[in-house]
């Protein structure tokens, strides 16, 4: 899954997806711009935009649509994420550690009001975009 977006200031028009099987673009409901960071699990684009960094926009391509999901205030009260993937679950790094930090665990195939957790594990640096871990 890969993505592009064309907009006029102020606002976007439209939003892509690329199928690489076949090599042709799909037309998508509107969704994010401006977006810090993104991850792909399973059939579901995770992303953070730079104007609302507390609220994880997912789009789920067998919906065809967009999802927010609230960022808990546990972890880190930073914004500035970036992402990981480690067993199917979305991890949140903060761009700045706090004292005490931890990262954010975000788990799709939770039940309700358990997706959320924290992991002691850090970003291997600041030049993190996406990290994919295989245990």
């Amino acid at each position: 899954m890969g993505g592009r977006s064309s907009f006029t200031i102020g606002h976007s028009k439209f939003i892509d997806i690329y199928n690489s099987k076949n090599h042709t673009w799909l037309e998508l409901k509107n969704g994010c711009v401006m977006v810090t960071a993104h991850a792909v699990i399973g059939k579901r684009l995770f992303c953070i935009e730079w104007k609302n960094q507390r609220k994880l926009a997912v789009f789920d391509l067998d919906e065809n649509s967009w999802n927010k999901v609230e960022l808990p205030l546990t972890g880190s009260l930073a914004v500035g994420f970036r992402f990981g993937i480690l067993d199917g679950k979305l991890l949140l790094f903060s761009m700045k550690e706090d004292l005490g930090y931890q990262t954010l665990v975000y788990d799709p195939e939770a039940e309700s009001g358990k997706e959320w957790g924290t992991s002691s594990l850090k970003a291997p640096g600041l030049c993190l975009c996406t990290v994919t871990i295989e245990a």
